[in-house]
């Protein structure tokens, strides 16, 4: 390690930037599901010594220089393994989107990396070559997190933090300090190898008291979790049965191919199939659940589909359907606005009784930044819909529909905002509905599952989802799936929320304590800083 530290420190110009660049890809290994930890140990203190080794430099290059260029280096190999997945929608058109498809991965990877970039340049503004280097950078780094998940919609998928939550004991710590706050643990223990090389005149024992501190730190972690899980009572409810549906509808790429009637054959088969001789079918069932772009069309193109429904569901049920949903004007039959992209309630009546529109759209997905640029290019959506989609009212995620607890509804990958779900101290449970079809084959489905897993565990709030084509599971306000259907398994299951529990520590005061650990990590940089700055 010695060697490395020293080749991080003396390296500079494109070979820096090539070792920063596999360093970044090495750590990408830690985001789930393939959560290889021991990948961060080995691939954050390349940053730090490289920053060790860093020309200093002044005017614009002070931020957009050496310092930003390894940050960026590093951002950049980190988010092609993180985000690599996302190449697999592009498989879904083929053609042109095939062929560009390499190369709006490296984009956007790249977007990304610039805000690691960034933290990268402000901490060595104030770096100090000691051990406090490491809170500096983490500090940094966690704004940096922070900012990527908020600014322009935000895009929060693999934050850092996440690779400290492979398993379910792990996990709950989140319920603490939430999903950043865990990305501020761990990219210090991930540095704390560069307090220990290069080996210098410190004695063994002081150079390992980092090493330590961070074991410990985790097996605080484990030891929490483990108490937690043993300690706390959950209660299923009894006065919700759910039925999920996972139909394996892929016309959601093509309207066009869609056949209404076909379609709800399906679905309509699905939800009131029998699992075993004792099944009931839907005699039981308070609401019934079919995933995003389970309806690929505008109901008004098949009114039939409503009575059809009526007909299925049992007196007082209701089923929640994704779909998408028209804007008229008053007394007009012409489309005001692009749709929206919808969960349906819909009664024994066949009358839509509710609605929730998604907010949060998916950049490039729902909704094509700079449109007309990219067209020119052959670059559309991958949503259909020519004129994008409208975004819907985030304070209207809370659902409260007849003879059923309150439930906040997220739709795709909303559920990834922490702390920004919306009314949640009026919620029983987290309702997810999503389409992760586009991304089969990939570890996509299973990375934005953990994530909704996470929202869970923060919030004391059990998570019902349903998918598409996987996965479709239930937890308990722990986080632990008591239900699941294998992906690509065409089938319903049959589940029911948990009581929430008393509101968590992160559900009291969401981040104000990493905004205060997050001032006294910049205090404390500044402070170190301006005291070596001294002279003797």
């Amino acid at each position: 390690m010695t060697w490395l530290a020293e080749t991080a420190m003396l390296s500079h110009g494109w070979r820096r930037f090539l070792l920063l660049l596999i360093a970044g890809a090495l750590a990408g290994l830690s985001v789930p599901p393939l959560f290889v930890l021991p990948a961060l140990f080995i691939a954050f203190p390349i940053w730090i010594w490289s920053l060790d080794g860093a020309e200093t430099t002044r005017g614009w290059r002070r931020l957009f220089g050496p310092a930003f260029s390894i940050g960026f280096a590093f951002g950049w190999g980190y988010f092609i393994v993180a985000f690599h997945w996302l190449g697999a929608a592009f498989f879904v058109d083929g053609g042109v989107m095939l062929a560009i498809m390499p190369f709006a991965i490296l984009a956007l990877a790249a977007m990304i990396a610039v805000f690691w970039g960034l933290a990268s340049a402000a901490a060595h503004l104030l770096w100090s070559h000691g051990p406090w280097r490491v809170v500096t950078l983490a500090t940094f780094l966690t704004i940096a997190e922070w900012a990527r998940g908020h600014v322009l919609t935000g895009f929060p998928f693999d934050l850092l933090g996440y690779a400290l939550t492979p398993n379910d004991e792990m996990m709950q710590i989140t319920s603490v300090i939430g999903i950043y706050g865990l990305t501020l643990v761990a990219a210090l223990i991930a540095m704390t190898p560069a307090l220990i090389w290069p080996a210098d005149e410190r004695s063994l024992s002081r150079r390992l008291l980092p090493f330590f501190i961070a074991v410990a730190v985790i097996a605080g972690q484990l030891g929490y979790g483990h108490n937690r899980l043993a300690n706390t009572v959950v209660t299923e409810r009894t006065d919700t049965a759910m039925r999920l549906v996972q139909p394996l509808v892929y016309e959601h790429a093509d309207w066009s191919n869609a056949d209404p009637v076909a379609l709800i054959d399906r679905l309509l088969m699905l939800s009131d199939m029998r699992m075993d001789p004792n099944d009931q079918g839907l005699a039981d069932i308070d609401l019934l659940v079919w995933p995003e772009s389970s309806l690929p069309f505008f109901l008004s193109t098949y009114p039939e589909a409503l009575a059809r429904i009526a007909r299925l569901l049992p007196e007082g049920a209701t089923l929640l359907a994704g779909a998408p949903r028209q804007q008229y004007e008053p007394g007009s039959t012409l489309a005001s606005a692009p749709p929206f992209n919808a969960i349906l309630a819909i009664d024994t009546n066949g009358e839509v009784i509710a609605s929730y529109d998604k907010s949060h759209l998916v950049p490039f997905g729902e909704f094509l930044p700079f449109g007309p640029f990219f067209a020119q290019l052959g670059i559309k959506q991958f949503v259909p819909g020519a004129e994008g989609w409208s975004h819907g009212d985030a304070r209207r995620r809370l659902m409260s529909l007849p003879n059923t607890p309150s439930l906040l509804a997220l739709i795709c990958y909303e559920i990834l905002f922490s702390g920004d779900l919306g009314d949640a101290a009026n919620a029983q449970f987290l309702f997810n509905i999503t389409n992760d079809a586009w991304f089969e084959a990939s570890i996509g489905p299973a990375q934005h599952a953990h994530h909704a897993r996470v929202r869970a565990v923060e919030e004391g709030m059990s998570l019902i989802r349903a998918a598409n084509s996987g996965l479709t599971f239930a937890t308990d306000p722990l986080g632990r799936v008591t239900a699941q259907l294998a992906p690509l398994q065409m089938a319903a299951l049959d589940v029911s929320p948990y009581e929430r529990l008393p509101a968590t520590p992160f559900a009291q005061l969401r981040y104000w304590p990493l905004l205060v650990a997050l001032l006294l990590g910049l205090g404390l940089s500044v402070l170190v800083h301006r005291r070596r700055k001294q002279p003797l």
